[in-house]
């Protein structure tokens, strides 16, 4: 997390949501690098990132049905962050959820 470590509340609300949700998304692309058993410890710390970039975004004033999805997600992606193994399928699948959330977002699902 230290490469977001200073990033505060205040600065996470200059992003529209759209950018929130493509920056975790971007995290989440990191993470599906990273299946390799030798990689393990830096998946931790990307799903760590994801996390904490979730955990800004449902503290952000906005819409009580989207926070409800978000904190949904984020369980699921702690799930995958205990998990002892990378599950590649469980993780695109999340990944694709997350993108889901915006119309902009979405774009990025055609765009690969």
């Amino acid at each position: 997390m230290a490469q977001h470590a200073s990033l505060t509340l205040d600065r996470w609300l200059t992003f529209s949501f759209d950018q929130r949700i493509l920056m975790i998304a971007n995290e989440m692309h990191r993470a599906a690098k990273l299946t390799a058993p030798g990689d393990r410890e830096r998946l931790l710390n990307a799903y760590e990132r994801v996390l904490a970039l979730t955990d800004l975004t449902i503290q952000a004033p906005g819409r009580r049905a989207v926070r409800r999805e978000l904190l949904r997600w984020r369980d699921l992606v702690a799930e995958r962050y205990i998990a002892p193994d990378a599950d590649p399928p469980a993780h695109d699948a999340l990944l694709t959820c997350l993108l889901r959330l915006t119309p902009a977002a979405a774009l990025q699902l055609t765009a690969g």
